[in-house]
């Protein structure tokens, strides 16, 4: 908003931003749009696309950004919660970035900003399924990028850390439900380090909005961004001990191979 932009907002209930709308004045409010929309309903989601395009003229800018966690073990984690993880975290951006395709590439320009996690690079215990939707998504948008390139389409994902927002403040409220007693005690204590961080995480949300739009307007913008410090030191010495690994295990990679005179 503060650069102009028209802007669609949806939510499951979008009178939850009404408030948001209401503060930029009755001007702005020409420009936004708050729409009713459940991420995991396809159909829903193909028609919130066309009521925005058709409001607007286009979407330029897709951003990806509904999501939640799901805290419990691998082995113990109930499967419904396994499989309304994937359908919200991974399945739902599927769904709009098909839905947004056709008109971005009949443009051929557009942005898609999907967002992923830390813990989409390095996996968190007790967020192992979580974890595995945003591996899923980060795997999914490295194809997209290329695939979209040619169309004039540009992809970012972005990995965030821990940012004050109130996501934390919902695991107060959640009973756990893990399956495998020999877990329960781990996966408590995953529940109480959330629910003591809410308030104090050193994210701060309009700084990491802002610190994306700023890699968008890169001459070279990158293909991923990681956002606030404890997330880059995260994902720093994943990335350095995963390559000292592939450089410890060159010879036994390298000996899989046919010989060269076969």
């Amino acid at each position: 908003m503060e650069l102009g932009d028209n802007v669609v907002l949806t939510a499951r209930r979008p009178g939850l931003l009404k408030e948001w709308a209401d503060l930029h004045g009755a001007e702005a409010r020409e420009r936004i749009l708050l729409l009713e929309l459940d991420t995991t309903d396809s159909q829903q989601v193909r028609d919130t696309v066309r009521a925005a395009e058709a409001h607007f003229g286009g979407i330029d800018v897709l951003v990806n950004n509904a999501g939640r966690g799901w805290y419990g073990s691998v082995e113990g984690s109930p499967e419904a919660d396994v499989r309304r993880s994937f359908e919200l975290n991974f399945f739902s951006v599927v769904d709009l970035v098909r839905a947004v395709l056709p008109g971005m590439r009949k443009r051929r320009s557009g942005w898609i900003v999907n967002m992923s996690s830390v813990a989409g690079i390095a996996s968190v215990p007790g967020f192992g399924f979580y974890s595995a939707a945003k591996f899923a998504v980060e795997g999914m948008t490295d194809a997209l990028r290329a695939e979209v390139e040619p169309f004039g389409i540009q992809v970012l994902a972005v990995e965030p850390g821990a940012f004050r927002t109130q996501a934390y403040a919902g695991f107060a409220d959640e009973p756990v439900t893990e399956t495998v007693e020999a877990y329960r005690a781990f996966v408590e204590t995953v529940r109480v380090a959330m629910v003591s961080q809410d308030g104090r995480q050193p994210g701060d949300p309009h700084r990491g909005v802002r610190a994306v739009i700023d890699a968008m307007a890169q001459d070279f913008p990158p293909r991923r961004i990681v956002l606030g410090s404890n997330g880059y030191d995260a994902v720093h010495d994943h990335l350095r001990d995963a390559l000292d690994e592939l450089r410890a295990q060159e010879t036994a990679s390298r000996s899989a191979d046919f010989p060269e005179a076969a």
